[in-house]
Formats: C-alpha cells, sequence, structure tokens
C-alpha cells in the first residue's frame, strides 16, 4: 500500500492507494498551523484504521511539508514534480495544469516544454483571497459560488491584493449592485490574475486540468476561466489530492506508519527568531503612556431636552457607518459605530429614528455626510452638506491639535496620511498597492490564531522579544508568523511584532518618508487602528515624537463632518433633514444600468427614494444625471482624442498598414499617419482600447509588473490581427524627438523597446509582416537614410525620393499636430479665465489620453468645475532650467518645465498621473513635487492601472479643491 501527505499552507491533504494503485481512503482538512500535531494524528489514524500492519510506502509533498520530512525521516517529494508525476500517470493528454490553493498558486506547463510559474509576491487570486471575498459579502464560499450563478454582469475588480479588492467592492455593494454580480467579478479577477500574473504571455492551450480547493469546490470559477481562455478545462476526480497522489506514486521506501507518528510527535521546533526591543521598559512607562493618551478626549455632555439645536455628522466609510452628534460647543452628545452590513442606508435611517424617539423636541441645525457614502446618505436623507473625508478628518484633528501638521488615519482597509502646511492640505498619501498596514492586516491574524482583535492586540503590549517579521503581504506573513511560532515565540511576541510591521509599513511603503523626521512634529492619529495601545506605541518609537490619539479616534471623521456643518451654518438654522415620519416612510430602490453615452460606458446605479428623489452614481461626467453632453470646450484631452480619431484611412494603392493606437503612437500616429500616406499606403489604427480589448491580450502580457498601457498593447495588436492586416508597423525608438528642455531626449525602456516584447510574446504576429525596426525621429537625415533602406526591405522599388518626401510631409503634419495642441490649450485658458474657472493641467505621457488608461479622470476634473490642459500644450513656456536628477528622458522632461509652468501661474495647477508599473515614475514623482513645492504650488498624483473605480482619486481631487479653497480664502 502506499501513502501521500500533501502538507500546504493552510491544509493537510492524505491518500491511501491499494495495491492497484485505486484510492481507497483521502481527506482534506484545515491544519490551523499546527501542522506537526495534525501530521502525526493522522499518520497514527491510518495505521490503526486504514493500513493493515501498519506499514506502507510513504512520502510527504507540499509547500509546508519539507521541514516536517526531513524531521521524521520521510522522503519528500517537491509538490511541482509529485504533480507532474500524478498528472502524467492519471491525466497522460494534459498539456495544462492550473491549480490554486489557499495561498498559493500556480501553472504547470506539460507540453511544449515542461515549465512552472508560482506566485511570489502576491497571494491575490489563491483561495485566501476568495475566503476574505466570501466574508466581506457575508457568504459562505459555497453561497458565493451560488451567487455568481445568477450573474448578469462583471465589474472590474482589482484581485492583486485583498483590501483593494475590498475597496473596489465595497462602493458596488454600498451603491447597491447584485451579489451575484458582485460574486462573478470576483471569480473574473481571480482569472485575471492568474493569466496575467502567472501565465506571462506563454498560451494556455489545449487540454487543460484545474486542481487545488477554489477550482475543486467553485464550479462558477471554472466557468469563468474557460470563458476567458476560450476553451473547456476538466476538473479530475481527486483534484484536491493530485499532489498527495503525485507523493504516494513516488514513494520509495516502506515505513511503519506509527513509528513515524511518534518521530513526528518528538520534533522539538525551537530555534532563533530575530527581534526588536520590547514596547514598554516597565509597567509604569505603560501607566505613563496611557495617561497621557486618556487626556485627549472631547467633552460629553448629556443628551437631555435641553440642549439646544444640534449638528449631526455621518461618516459612511468602506466597511463601517459612524455618527456622532454635537452641541454648538462642540460637545459630544451622542456617537454610533457599528459595521455597514453591504448598505449603510437602513443603519443610518434607524439611527436617526432612535434620535427623533428618544428627543421628541430635537432640533438639528446641520446634517453633514463624508466618506464613501457622503452623496448616498445626503441624498437619501437630505442632508445639508457633503464634505470630502481627508477635510473632516483634518478639521477634527484641528480640534485637538490647532497647530497640527501631519494626520494619520489607519481604518480596516485603508490608510490616509496628509501634511498640513499654513492651515490648508499639502500632500495626500493612501495605501495603493498593498495593504498589510491597516486594520484588517491584524484582525485576519487575530482570527487566523483564535483570538479577538482586542485581546490579541492587548497581549503585545508587555512583550519581551517581539518579533521582527518586517512588512509583507499579508497572506505571505503568515509564512513568518509560522515560522516565528516554529522558532519558539509566544503569541505576545508575535502581537507586538505585527503591530510594529504595521507601523513601519506605513511610515516607509506608504509614505514612503526617508526619514520620520520629515513628516512633521505636531502629529494626530486617528482611526479605529490607533485604538489597538501596541500600534500607537510602536508609532510614537518609530517617530520619534509622542503623538495625539484622540479618545474618539475610530469617530474623526464623523466628529469633523459635524464641526464642518457647525462652521457654515448660521444660528436658528434649520436642517432640511427628513422629519420622523419620512423616515418612517423611508423606502430605497436600485437598480444598475450602463451608460452608452460616451467611451466611458460607466457602470450607473440609480438609487431612488421615497417622493421620487434619485441619485446616480459612479458617473464621470453630468450627461446621466443632466442628459446634457459632457461641456468638451474645456477639455484638452477630448481635443486630443478628437484630433487622433480624424486620422482615416486613405487610398491604398500600395497597401495597408496597420498602427497600433498604444503608447508613443498617441502622439506620433500624426507623424506616421502622413507618412504612409504619402507613399501611397491605407493606415488604419487599432481600435480605441477598452476592457475586452486587453483582456483579449492578456494571455501574451509576459510580465505582470509592467505598467497597464503598456499591457493594452497586446490587445491592439490583437485587435489589428482579427481585423485582418496583414502588416503592422511598430518600430522601436530609443530616442524621441528633441524639445531642448533636458539633458537628453530618450524614451523610457518600455516605450523605446516594447515592440520587441511584442514580437516574441504575440501569437498573431506569426501570420503578420510586423515591422518594429529601429528608427530615430530625432535626426531627420537619418532618419530619411535608414528608412529607405527599411522601406525597400519591405516594399521593394519605393525611390529614395519618394521616401524623402514622405518624411518632410510627416515632420510638417508632427508639428502642424503639436501646434493646434498648442493652440488649443491656449484658447481653453483664456476661455477658464473669462469664466474664473480653476485651469488643471493634467499631467501624464501621451498614452495617458487613452480613455481606458486615464477612466474619464479629465472628466471627472471637468465635472468638479475646473478646466484641462495637458502638459505639453504649456511646457514649451519654459526654457531648460536645473533639475536634481539627470533629466534624460523628452516625456519627463516636458513634466518638469509644466510643474515649473505652473509655479508662474496662480490660477493653475498641476495633477500627475502615475501607472502602476512604472519605475521611472519613482524619480519623476519626487521630482514634480520638488518643483512645485518650491513654487508654493500643492502636488497631486493620481495612480492608476486597469481597475476603473475612481473612488480614492475623487478623494484626491475634492481634497486639492478644498485645500485650494482654503488658500484663497485665507488670501494667500
Amino acid at each position: 500500500m502506499r501513502v501521500g501527505l500533501d502538507i500546504g499552507s493552510t491544509t493537510i491533504k492524505c491518500v491511501v492507494l491499494d495495491e492497484h494503485d485505486q484510492v481507497i481512503y483521502d481527506t482534506y482538512e484545515r491544519h490551523g498551523s499546527h501542522i506537526t500535531e495534525k501530521a502525526g494524528e493522522l499518520l497514527a489514524r491510518l495505521a490503526k484504521e486504514q493500513v493493515p500492519g501498519g506499514k506502507a510506502y510513504l512520502a510527504i509533498s507540499g509547500s509546508a511539508g519539507m521541514g516536517l520530512a526531513d524531521g521524521c525521516g520521510v522522503p519528500f517529494v517537491q509538490e511541482v514534480f509529485a504533480t507532474r508525476v500524478a498528472a502524467k500517470r492519471l491525466a497522460p493528454q494534459a498539456d495544462v495544469v492550473i491549480e490554486l490553493g489557499g495561498e498559493d498558486a500556480k501553472i504547470l506547463f506539460l507540453s511544449g516544454g515542461t515549465e512552472v510559474r508560482m506566485n511570489g509576491s502576491c497571494a491575490g487570486g489563491t483561495g485566501a483571497f476568495i475566503d476574505q471575498m466570501a466574508t466581506l459579502l457575508k457568504m459562505s464560499p459555497e453561497e458565493l459560488n451560488e451567487a455568481a450563478s445568477r450573474a448578469e454582469k462583471t465589474y472590474t475588480i482589482a484581485s492583486r491584493c485583498g483590501v483593494f479588492a475590498k475597496s473596489d467592492i465595497q462602493p458596488l455593494i454600498n451603491q447597491g449592485a447584485a451579489a451575484g454580480d458582485i460574486a462573478a467579478s470576483i471569480y473574473q479577477a481571480v482569472v485575471n490574475q492568474t493569466i496575467a500574473g502567472l501565465a506571462q504571455g506563454r498560451p494556455i492551450q489545449g487540454n487543460v486540468l484545474y486542481l487545488g480547493g477554489p477550482l475543486t469546490f467553485n464550479s462558477e470559477l471554472r466557468k469563468s476561466f474557460d470563458h476567458t481562455l476560450e476553451l473547456t478545462g476538466l476538473c479530475p476526480e481527486h483534484s484536491l489530492h493530485f499532489v498527495a497522489m503525485g507523493a504516494a506514486f513516488y514513494a520509495d521506501r516502506e515505513m511503519d506508519l506509527a513509528q513515524v507518528a511518534k518521530t513526528i510527535g518528538s520534533i522539538q521546533q525551537v530555534g532563533e527568531y530575530t527581534s526588536q526591543p520590547p514596547l514598554f521598559a516597565n509597567k509604569q512607562e505603560y501607566e505613563d503612556f496611557h495617561a497621557r493618551h486618556m487626556r485627549a478626549s472631547v467633552p460629553c455632555v448629556p443628551f437631555g431636552t435641553d440642549v439646544g439645536p444640534v449638528h449631526i455628522g455621518v461618516d459612511s466609510g468602506s466597511t463601517t457607518v459612524k455618527v456622532a452628534v454635537i452641541d454648538d460647543n462642540a460637545n459630544l452628545l451622542f456617537t454610533d459605530y457599528q459595521p455597514n452590513l453591504g448598505n449603510p442606508l437602513p443603519l443610518i435611517r434607524d439611527v436617526l429614528l432612535k434620535l427623533y424617539q428618544n428627543h421628541p423636541n430635537l432640533e438639528v441645525a446641520s446634517v453633514t455626510s463624508t466618506g464613501y457614502g457622503e452623496e448616498l446618505v445626503k441624498h437619501a436623507f437630505r442632508g445639508d452638506f457633503g464634505v470630502v473625508e481627508t477635510v473632516a478628518h483634518f478639521t477634527a484633528a484641528r480640534h485637538f491639535l490647532p497647530d497640527v501638521d501631519f494626520i494619520i488615519d489607519i481604518g480596516g482597509q485603508d490608510m490616509k496620511c496628509f501634511k498640513i502646511e499654513d492651515g490648508a492640505i499639502s500632500d495626500i498619501f493612501l495605501n495603493e498597492a498593498c495593504s498589510s498596514g491597516c486594520g484588517s492586516f491584524l484582525q485576519t491574524f487575530a482570527q487566523a490564531l483564535g483570538y479577538d482583535v482586542k485581546e490579541f492586540a492587548a497581549l503585545g503590549l508587555f512583550a519581551d522579544k517581539p518579533v521582527d517579521l518586517g512588512s509583507r503581504c499579508t497572506v505571505f506573513m503568515n509564512s513568518s508568523v509560522k515560522q516565528a511560532q516554529k522558532d519558539g515565540a509566544s503569541i505576545q511576541n508575535i502581537s507586538a511584532g505585527l503591530s510594529i510591521s504595521v507601523v513601519k509599513n506605513a511610515i516607509y511603503k506608504v509614505i514612503r518618508a526617508a526619514s520620520p523626521e520629515e513628516l512633521g512634529r505636531r502629529i494626530v492619529v486617528q482611526g479605529g487602528t490607533f485604538y489597538n495601545e501596541a500600534v500607537l506605541r510602536a508609532f510614537e518609537k518609530e517617530m520619534g515624537v509622542e503623538v495625539v490619539r484622540p479618545d474618539i479616534a475610530g469617530l474623526m471623521g464623523a466628529f469633523g463632518a459635524a464641526l464642518h456643518g457647525r462652521s457654515l451654518v448660521e444660528k436658528g438654522h434649520k436642517s432640511s433633514l427628513l422629519s420622523r415620519q419620512e423616515l418612517l416612510e423611508f423606502t430605497q430602490k436600485t437598480k444598475n444600468v450602463q451608460c452608452n453615452g460616451c467611451t466611458n460606458h460607466c457602470q450607473l446605479t440609480v438609487s431612488t427614494f421615497a417622493g421620487g428623489r434619485r441619485l446616480i452614481s459612479g458617473n464621470r461626467c453630468e450627461k446621466p444625471v443632466t442628459g446634457k453632453t459632457a461641456q468638451d470646450d474645456l477639455n484638452l484631452y477630448a481635443y486630443k482624442q478628437k484630433m487622433l480619431a480624424g486620422y482615416k484611412p486613405g487610398p491604398a494603392v500600395r497597401g495597408t498598414i496597420g498602427i497600433p493606437l498604444c503608447l508613443n503612437m498617441y502622439e506620433l500616429l500624426p507623424f506616421w499617419h502622413a507618412f504612409f500616406t504619402s507613399l501611397g499606403f491605407a493606415v488604419v489604427t487599432s481600435p480605441v482600447s477598452t476592457r475586452a480589448m486587453y483582456i483579449k491580450g492578456q494571455a501574451s502580457i509576459p510580465s505582470d509588473t509592467v505598467c497597464f498601457p503598456a499591457k493594452l498593447a497586446h490587445g491592439h495588436i490583437r485587435a489589428l490581427a482579427d481585423m485582418g492586416i496583414k502588416t503592422i508597423f511598430y518600430p522601436c525608438m530609443s530616442y524621441n524627438i528633441d524639445e531642448h528642455l533636458g539633458d537628453n531626449h530618450y524614451n523610457c525602456p518600455v516605450v523605446a523597446y516594447y515592440p520587441e516584447v511584442l514580437a516574441v510574446n504575440c501569437p498573431e504576429l506569426a501570420d503578420v509582416t510586423f515591422i518594429n525596426e529601429f528608427v530615430g525621429l530625432h535626426r531627420p537625415k537619418d532618419f530619411k537614410k535608414k528608412m529607405y533602406e527599411i522601406m525597400n526591405r519591405y516594399f521593394p522599388g519605393i525611390k529614395r525620393g519618394e521616401v524623402e518626401r514622405a518624411a518632410d510631409m510627416g515632420y510638417a503634419e508632427y508639428n502642424a499636430h503639436m501646434q493646434r495642441l498648442r493652440d488649443k490649450g491656449a484658447e481653453i485658458i483664456a476661455a477658464a479665465r473669462a469664466e474664473g474657472k480653476r485651469i488643471v493641467v493634467l499631467a501624464g505621457r501621451p498614452y495617458h489620453v487613452d480613455p481606458e488608461v486615464n477612466h474619464g479622470i479629465d472628466a471627472l476634473l471637468c465635472r468638479h468645475g475646473a478646466a484641462v490642459i495637458t502638459e505639453d500644450s504649456v511646457a514649451w513656456h519654459e526654457e531648460k532650467f536645473p533639475t536634481t536628477v539627470l533629466n534624460q528622458w523628452t516625456y519627463h522632461s516636458r513634466l518638469y518645465a509644466a510643474a515649473k509652468y505652473c509655479t508662474t501661474q496662480k490660477d493653475m495647477d498641476l495633477v500627475q498621473l502615475v501607472s502602476f508599473g512604472c519605475g521611472v515614475d519613482a524619480i519623476t514623482t519626487d521630482e514634480t513635487r520638488e518643483i512645485l513645492h518650491e513654487g508654493g504650488k500643492l502636488y497631486t498624483q493620481l495612480k492608476i492601472d486597469e481597475i476603473t473605480n475612481l473612488g480614492a482619486v475623487n478623494i484626491r481631487i475634492r481634497s486639492l479643491f478644498a485645500a485650494l479653497d482654503e488658500k484663497e480664502r485665507k488670501g494667500e
């Protein structure tokens, strides 16, 4: 008989095979990190109940099995090899194996050269991710699968991180999106993460096997894979136990199972771990710390009948709803804090009804909402004001520390930090790529270790040797915690270590501070996570300064909203809040529709309330609300898009050339269109980017870390091939045109050489003539010579004179195009000034004009009353000037020049678009910030990728405008 054990990150699987290699027993159970105990119990049970005589051929596999196998002398089989052994024997026809586990994911290519791809730095898109999402929707994983089967549409959801998926999902929940649609979207996110993150350009085709728990238990997840891969995969019998079966097949040594179980029981897994100094030297130090923080409190007075007018603040956050009621003197009368359960409105209605019922003569002077659900709450209950959450938090912090210069708010799923200069918010930091510094990070570990989060946090206060865990992805931190446990770390030391890692992540990963001193010395900390005194103490120790933690740290948004409302109303003002009777009759109906009014195709949520009041959310322009087309007169992005759309194919005298409308082609299309048209070619561009185009091309993307605009290029190549284009032109260009603003004029490496990546990764190009030669427009004479050689190589018979004339036509059209752009920019600036509008330079790179890349941020800015221009429309005003970095890229030198120009224009501000995965933007963001700050301007950065939820973007934009309003009010 044969026995195979597969000890994974969260589960232990076992199979027993008879002499004919048939499964006679299998088991699948979670080990809860108690690996040695579970394995010992299991083997003892097998010896007693399943294996006559207690002897069998035994081998161990799995990501957590090697140490155990070594400790008890049992042969170890690497899990990928075990999968391959089992697949060869049980499914010899398989070409590809996709296996999703609890915390790991892998793709094993069996034909065309054996290769394995595994997740490395991120555990998004695994079983743990699906479990987290099911919990968020208040469902079991089984119910999630059932809900997905009823889906009618899918939304774009991030799967790169569980918490960022939450930040995409929570607005959908708050807007009333159907649970089934969200469930299906979660599965699609897992599919996208697996294909883009693991396959990395290698086609998944042929016979595909689905293995592992998530793919076995979730039929709708398998359907999502089938649909995206355009095939029908197989989930074989014993799909949960393939690794264990491979280990059993490979086992070559007969062993006494009872003896192995006994040996496992005697393994002493105690070692040394890296530790840090304790949070408190002694009990007295803690008592002094505790007493100091208790002093930052809000006066609370009884909520009697004689309190007079009250001001209500409602903070409808991503996962919680907070309510604060204050009187005219800012005394706290009432608070409420509870999970939003997916829909905040019924909870807020109940709270407001109780206020009316308990205080029949209640006189409400103002109601102000903030947070994710700000607009929803304001419209539903006829609130008076809405305030962006950053301003609400700043207002509350200033109440406790009038000269506050830095605020950090760590909540359950998000982290916000802002610097304050001259009484206004000058810089905002939001966690955008990793969530390991948030409250849910600690909650995840508390639950995994069997503790309530408050109890778990308190354990770390007096730890003698906190574990040094660094700061890693929530899921991968599991392995560090498990290792620390094996090395003898107590729960107390693990708790303290996790609290310290939250703080280090906030300071060094989110804020990216070079040193704590640069953040500020007058600091207010807030958010529910700072109720955890271990986190609070770790923050003070890391910063080297005593901070203010208000006693209402978790209610600061609601308290700040109430204070904001109080500051806006005159004495005697009565709120427009719904009456008690209207609240009793309150109803809410929601429906989801797609707007087809423009290329954004926004997913709209229409909420209808009693009395016919209606709120449309999810829109980026005013068309769904007003019925009028968005005003593009003051939007240079829209003008650029129209100009590019005007380049139509001419007569195909010599044939047709396809050009992918991506990356630098957003700027150089005018040149190449004129060049090829002059030579008698019809120039056909790929269609405007869409989400569907990206999905179609993602299978050939070789790197998950490259920027989204580059990933989109794969979809454009696929689109041109699908259009039947047989010749595609997309050259490599090390240099850009020299605008004399920098030390050199390179293209960034991705823009310069991405055609090479496409050439070796896009299978569609096998049947296409792909011209991706190296050319340089920066030296016209050399260009004409090189281009003549290239054209003759592919189209013999073209004369040198024709190529030279075509090049002249190209340069002339490019220069005319750029001049039209500058002229339109000047026209927009003049019109905006005549109308008294703010002017925003929405600065990025040429391809940020792509609507699928910018997600309609230009329209969003216009909706907020600003005129939008681009960096290339104003950079020409500046001469070359010294920078603190090597200024060698054309796009960067434009950006710096535009920032410099903004500092000379009182009514002009710059907002920088940054793509996730853009390495060189680590340089540009710091330099641009420095240029703007030196000129007395605020810096705002918007990070964008394929995720379309603009919640964080809207917060930043509104915060910028609020800060500008504050500066204007002060006459600065």
